[in-house]
């Protein structure tokens, strides 16, 4: 994989999936939307329609392990998603540790005093920019041990 190209990461969840992209130098990573689909299918539908306007060189997609950093029945689900989306998208679908991610996101939302029915709408797209900014200082450390 190159060192430039957007990166667009996703927070996976049961009922919605947060979406967060970088900029092409891969330095910003900024929340981007929320995806909120009645099924399984039409939120991969949506997620690629994403991917083909945003036009991303790799998707990241945050996996929730547990606190001793295995799988668990979350990681599972999230890995099975991951796996039709590596089946429709034409760019490569890469996981990131996401163990708190999404109470990170709370925290940051708290702080800057936003009321809970406002974070509600905001924590997914806000976590899949933290998983995004993990993703790319991981990059980022790995050029310059490489």
């Amino acid at each position: 994989m190159g060192d430039e190209g957007r990166v667009m990461a996703l927070d996976i969840g049961d009922v919605r999936t947060g979406v967060a992209i970088s900029d092409p130098l891969r330095i910003i990573a900024s929340p981007h939307s929320v995806v909120q689909e009645s099924s399984l299918d039409a939120t991969i539908d949506a997620i690629r329609s994403l991917v083909e306007e945003l036009a991303p060189v790799v998707v990241v997609a945050g996996l929730p392990l547990d606190r001793e950093g295995r799988p668990g029945p979350q990681a599972e689900k999230t890995m099975a998603v991951v796996e039709r989306l590596r089946a429709v998208l034409t760019v490569k679908v890469v996981t990131q540790d996401e163990r708190f991610t999404t109470a990170s996101a709370q925290r940051t939302l708290i702080s800057a005093n936003m009321r809970r029915k406002k974070r509600k709408t905001v924590v997914d797209k806000i976590a899949a920019t933290h998983i995004l900014e993990s993703y790319l200082q991981r990059q980022t450390a790995e050029r310059w041990d490489g």
